[in-house]
């Protein structure tokens, strides 16, 4: 009797404006699922309070990230807000060939070059349910100053108007609607069933008009 092959994982990108809460929602659809993890990016900025060097990133020097770039290590990588961020190529590939699902966490800049190199991968952009409720979202976390906020706000409109190059798009209004939507999209591909999820075209033509 001959033994089936071995499922090869799924590469999902996840992104997001910051501050829609999709480090929230990765992390817990990570605890209800099986065989799948998060891709824990190279980055070249300042480890923040709480956070642990291998965990939440791969803290190095801007030297050591530069090495790397020259040795074609990273699947993509980018500069956000002066500070380098970047995802293992050998890692991903070593985990997918394993069967395991990997999450990346990375923008749609990111994304784009992931795409271009993982035909299979499937992208889904995580979405506030509006542009105030993300500020509130920014202010709350106490992580960033006035102008940080200011920065990120006018930032995520640049973001948002990329909505359209994922295949999926999750507004991020109720946290346990948004993540058994999340959990509903990974079933689905390991099941090679379609899933569709509600309209939001009013939404995003409310986040893309919305004067700051």
């Amino acid at each position: 009797m001959s033994r089936s092959p071995v499922r090869s994982g799924t590469l999902f990108i996840i992104s997001a404006p910051s501050g829609a809460g999709k480090t929230s929602l990765v992390r817990e659809l990570v605890n209800r699922l099986d065989d799948i993890c998060v891709s824990i990016s190279f980055t070249t900025r300042a480890k923040r309070a709480g956070e642990k060097n291998g965990t939440d990133y791969h803290f190095v020097s801007r030297q050591q990230f530069e090495k790397m770039l020259v040795d074609n290590a990273f699947l993509e990588h980018a500069n956000v807000f002066g500070n380098y961020y970047g995802t293992s190529k050998s890692w991903v590939e070593q985990k997918l060939v394993k069967g395991i699902d990997v999450i990346l966490e990375i923008d749609w800049q990111g994304a784009k070059q992931v795409r271009r190199l993982v035909g299979e991968s499937i992208g889904i952009f995580i979405l506030p349910p509006s542009l105030q409720t993300l500020r509130e979202r920014l202010v709350n976390r106490g992580q960033d100053s006035d102008a940080i906020i200011e920065q990120r706000m006018a930032q995520a409109v640049a973001e948002i108007s990329h909505y359209a190059e994922f295949d999926y798009q999750v507004v991020n209004d109720d946290f346990e609607q948004a993540l058994e939507q999340l959990i509903t999209i990974v079933h689905a591909k390991r099941s090679n069933l379609e899933v569709r999820v509600a309209p939001i075209q009013e939404l995003i033509k409310e986040l893309l008009s919305n004067p700051l």
